[in-house]
């Protein structure tokens, strides 16, 4: 009948690995190679444009535009605003149009807004062009999500999300890197060095999308069904492996999915889980090379320094989600990420010295960003039906990253920045707890469906009188 685990991974896809284990890993490695790279681009490109701003600060950003006070602060959660409320519609424009013309477009735009930050030479400038950037990338984090999950099976969901999650780690390293080189161009075509920082990231690192031999347009696939890269065998099997998956539920377009996914309060359960664990993350991306630098090191030492709790967050990111899929759990990798990242920042609150305050600030990043693959797993994996999954996911992440305007307000006492590392425990706790009560609540669900199939004799030959009921179907774990 299916899986007692708490994070409800759906037993038919157990059955399918029974049944044809090779043929089906070999199915999903030739996707993964089809897929998973521009993702992984895609979301590294977004990240790098979006948090850059961290390193633009220390690079004499803050001097030349004299952001004193709470500018900077307010410059960087304005982002947030347009940024979240933008998503649920994104989200819903995918399975209107196809993610291979929506999700390029997306990164087309915020390309163009992204190297025209460039030009900013205010404080209000620069505030509306975040705006515009959040407006812009706003579909991307949620649309990946739901894209993935159009493809993969639940079982397997949360080692690809880790995969192109990570590369959010990758663009924290690379873009210390980065503006550790870029700074150094300081005056050439009578720009500053951190005007150079968003004008190249917003020219290279976008150019792909134009040029012919390595556009998205081109090469990215919306569904398995219509996939030219798979046989028609393969493409039958995968097909009948994420039916068996969903309990053969609907994937039509319906308003009435949509209100499933908002009136859900098990939606809104995860969105608390993700906000805990955003906070952080945020904080991290747009505060560790002023972190660093309060330290004692210097600008361009603390834009080098911020590189390495980023490589520990992406390698940690890589192995919660290969094993959280291992032992098809979600929950426990969750509070078991929450808890390093905790101590991190005990260390960053309570520690005088620079090395121990260092250690604590890897801690801090390799807890914290491998949770927020697996949470968005286990969100996707508990909404039944394509629609819901999309508005299910899209909410979680556009309400949780409210959260980065908290992150952005936290760090106002330097030194010590005992109101922001206070601020952050508080949101890993309650993470840690909705964690714990998310388990609970899904194992006493599965056991009221089991007793529910078992007194009305349900089986999986009765799935169409259900199709419409979403997570609801007394088939569905």
């Amino acid at each position: 009948m299916g899986s007692s685990h708490n994070d409800n991974i759906d037993s038919n896809s157990e059955k399918q690995i029974v049944l044809d284990p090779r043929e089906r890993t070999r199915i999903l490695r030739k996707i993964d190679w089809h897929l998973l790279p521009f993702v992984t681009v895609f979301y590294l490109l977004s990240f790098l444009d979006r948090a850059n701003i961290g390193n633009a600060k220390v690079a004499g950003m803050a001097t030349d535009l004299k952001l004193t006070g709470f500018r900077y602060n307010i410059a960087a959660a304005v982002f947030f605003i347009p940024y979240s409320f933008a998503e649920v519609p994104s989200n819903i424009a995918i399975k209107l149009f196809r993610p291979s013309r929506w999700i390029p477009s997306i990164m087309v735009a915020w390309g163009i807004v992204m190297t025209l930050m460039c030009l900013v030479k205010s404080y209000q400038s620069l505030v509306v062009a975040r705006m515009f950037l959040g407006l812009t990338e706003a579909g991307l984090f949620p649309g990946i999500n739901y894209y993935i999950c159009l493809w993969y099976p639940r079982s397997e969901r949360s080692k690809r999300i880790a995969i192109f999650f990570s590369s959010v780690s990758v663009a924290g390293a690379f873009g210390g890197l980065l503006a550790y080189g870029i700074e150094r161009m300081e005056g050439v075509g009578g720009l500053h060095g951190w005007q150079w920082i968003f004008c190249l990231e917003g020219i290279d690192f976008n150019q792909p999308l134009f040029s012919s031999q390595f556009s998205p347009f081109s090469y990215m696939h919306d569904y398995p069904e219509t996939a030219k890269f798979l046989t028609e065998s393969e493409r039958l099997y995968i097909i009948d492996v994420l039916k068996e998956d969903s309990n053969h539920l609907s994937s039509r377009f319906d308003t009435r999915f949509i209100w499933q996914a908002i009136k859900d309060y098990k939606t809104y359960v995860q969105i608390l889980i993700f906000l805990g664990l955003l906070v952080p993350g945020y904080a991290i991306a747009l505060f560790s090379p002023t972190i660093i630098n309060e330290l004692g090191y210097s600008a361009v030492n603390a834009q080098l320094l911020s590189v390495p709790p980023f490589v520990a967050g992406c390698i940690a990111t890589i192995i919660f989600g290969i094993y959280s899929d291992k032992h098809n759990l979600r929950g426990p990798y969750i509070i078991g990420g929450a808890l390093i990242s905790l101590v991190g920042y005990i260390l960053l609150y309570c520690s005088v010295r620079a090395g121990p305050s260092y250690v604590g600030a890897c801690l801090a990043a390799a807890g914290d960003y491998p949770t927020v693959a697996v949470i968005l797993a286990w969100a996707g994996s508990n909404s039944g039906g394509d629609l819901k999954r999309g508005v299910v996911l899209a909410m979680v992440i556009g309400l949780g990253n409210l959260g980065g305007i908290c992150s952005s307000f936290i760090y106002i006492d330097p030194p010590r920045f005992h109101i922001g590392h206070g601020t952050i425990m508080g949101f890993l706790s309650l993470s840690i707890i909705m964690s714990f009560f998310a388990m609970w609540d899904y194992n006493r669900l599965n056991k009221k469906k089991e007793a529910q199939c078992l007194a009305g004799n349900i089986s999986d030959d009765r799935a169409y009188e259900f199709e419409d009921m979403g997570d609801a179907s007394p088939l569905f774990r």
